[in-house]
């Protein structure tokens, strides 16, 4: 995808003088770009970093996660089966990989609730600027800087790459996919299409069947935009969903070729089958469809499921293995039972007793509402089918949907005549099915924890950067096409007031701020279309304060993690007043 979408302009060019190198120099910018665009990129990723690692010294143990990792920082055997427990007696409903990244940050660093929160912080910053890389190919720089500013500031993401958890794994492995698929896709490349299928199978480690979600996105969009024949395609495509299955499998076929006597019991199985707890309760199962051996507990998001062989107590939330200072079952330091990050019996940092800390800190806080406030109520019965649209799960990721689906909507439109080969729409037919298979299968399955619609993020900074810069440079050519801006903010506007209204006690002064800024967006590009000759100083505004408009609700939120009460919690992810974990 590194065509340059027609509405932005060519790239500036920064030539290395002769004689000189700036391998080294990570601040110059490569040949074919902006001189200010790699010390704009540089300056995203330190707020990323800042805005992930701000609650390291302070951050909560995952209630029984941080028990496996615990254990696969002590026993090799635990390690390499994922185990609860150093004598690998039993695993979690969950795959080693899950708890590879923390485990190794325990090995080295010792065991810390900092410690197994660490790689997330890397994983996050990794991402944000690799997302830089792949849009900047496909659409150009602008929009590579807006994409990798706007996944910085998905509040699900802020408050998910601060926490223990391996969302922020699966997130990176699928952005690291669609920038070896992209690769891909630009020359027919087998090895580069192959790696894209590495990745996705080692995102699978971490989170099994979810990784493979993407793979419609990419399958399509490679049999429908590389530039060789049919055949070619297929066999790629092929070749590469091998290697897939194999990385993706490799655990599930290794535990399942080794005696039950040489391994632990696996979890969310009630046969001791690891494919049964992959395939089954943590696949089909969240739409509603049992396999045999599949564990099928009651009040899945409310807790983990029964852990080790059928009729045990190994694994209740009140006691179990790794308990004690650990930080285990059984409490700690910052672990479940409270802490300085807040667990699940509440404390500073909100839990069930205090949702999302809304009622303020030690300090005060952020004014929370009144007592009996509805919109404190518990997420269980926020499963329906709208429940990316309201709700805690809307303001974690749904910020942006206005702009992003009239992106999709128009870009399609307008590349619709398009050769085959055409890398712009190819990108637009990539991202938007990554968009609609993800957030369709959210939207009829069962959604445990809010960090889960991070895998949206990518598809929704792709698409809303471009929408931005496509519809602004629309916007300067005139035509009916110009009011496609102003009424993206106008949309984006109205849409962040719908969303903010769900928590009408959570910075009241800001919501009504960023809605002064959308209005006086749309205002001043409206006049920019009225007036014949419009100044260019009142054309530039207009364009700044949009993308302020667009940008601010999300910002906002995800800021707010900066606040320990309103940062999430290694339980579940999320920023501002729909933190916490209940």
């Amino acid at each position: 995808m590194s065509a340059t979408l027609t509405y932005l302009p060519p790239p500036a060019q920064d030539p290395v003088p002769e004689g000189r190198s700036t391998r080294w120099a990570v601040w110059r910018s490569p040949a074919g770009q902006p001189p200010w665009a790699r010390p704009a990129l540089l300056g995203i990723a330190l707020v990323a970093a800042v805005l992930y690692a701000w609650n390291l010294p302070q951050v909560d143990y995952a209630p029984l996660y941080s028990d496996a990792v615990k254990s696969m920082s002590e026993s090799w055997h635990a390690f390499f089966y994922g185990a609860v427990d150093p004598q690998a007696t039993y695993t979690l409903d969950k795959l080693a990989g899950s708890f590879v990244p923390q485990a190794i940050s325990a090995r080295i660093f010792g065991y810390h609730a900092w410690s197994l929160a660490l790689p997330q912080v890397i994983e996050g910053v990794i991402s944000v600027l690799v997302m830089y890389r792949i849009v900047r190919r496909w659409a150009g720089v602008v929009p590579g800087l807006l994409a990798a500013a706007i996944f910085t500031l998905t509040p699900v993401a802020a408050s998910m790459f601060g926490h223990s958890m391996e969302d922020g794994a699966l997130v990176m492995c699928l952005v690291l996919a669609a920038d070896s698929y992209q690769r891909a896709v630009l020359e027919g490349r087998l090895r580069s299409l192959v790696w894209s299928g590495v990745w996705v199978g080692l995102g699978f480690q971490a989170k099994m069947v979810q990784a493979w979600m993407i793979l419609p996105a990419l399958a399509i969009g490679y049999l429908l935009t590389a530039p060789i024949d049919l055949r070619g395609r297929l066999k790629h495509l092929g070749i590469a969903g091998v290697v897939t299955l194999v990385v993706s499998v490799a655990w599930v076929a290794l535990y399942t070729v080794t005696p039950a006597a040489d391994r632990p019991y696996v979890s969310g199985s009630t046969n001791n089958s690891a494919a049964a707890m992959v395939f089954g309760y943590n696949g089909l199962g969240r739409i509603g469809i049992t396999l045999p051996g599949a564990a099928t507990p009651t009040g899945r998001s409310g807790g983990a499921p029964q852990l080790g062989p059928p009729g045990s107590h190994v694994g209740d939330s009140q006691s179990g293995p790794g308990g004690g200072p650990g930080g285990g079952p059984q409490g700690g330091q910052g672990g479940p039972q409270g802490g300085p990050g807040g667990g699940l019996q509440g404390g500073p940092g909100g839990g069930p007793q205090d949702p999302g800390g809304q009622q303020g800190g030690p300090q005060g806080g952020f004014q929370g509402p009144p007592p009996g406030d509805p919109h404190t109520e518990s997420r269980a019965d926020q499963l329906g089918t709208a429940k990316l649209l309201d709700g805690h799960l809307a303001v974690a990721i749904s910020w942006l949907f206005p702009l992003t689906l009239l992106a999709l909507v128009f870009g399609l439109w307008w590349w619709r005549r398009s050769e085959r080969t055409d890398q712009v729409r190819g990108g637009l037919v990539m991202w938007g099915i990554w968009l609609v298979t993800f957030g369709a299968i959210f939207t009829v399955s069962e959604v445990a924890h809010t960090a889960y619609v991070a895998s949206l993020a990518p598809p929704i900074a792709a698409l809303s950067a471009v929408g931005i810069v496509m519809f602004w440079r629309a916007y300067q050519r005139g035509g009916r096409a110009a009011w496609l801006l102003p009424i993206a903010v106008a949309a984006e506007t109205a849409w962040a007031a719908w969303l903010w209204s769900h928590f009408p006690y959570f910075l009241s002064w800001a919501k009504w701020g960023t809605l002064a800024i959308g209005v006086a967006a749309v205002v001043l590009l409206v006049l920019g279309r009225l007036v014949k000759q419009a100044p260019k100083n009142l054309v530039a505004a207009g364009l700044a304060v949009a993308v302020a408009a667009v940008l601010a609700a999300p910002a906002t939120y995800a800021f707010s993690v900066l606040d320990p009460d309103y940062s999430g919690s290694s339980f579940d992810a999320n920023a501002g007043p729909a933190s916490g974990s209940n």
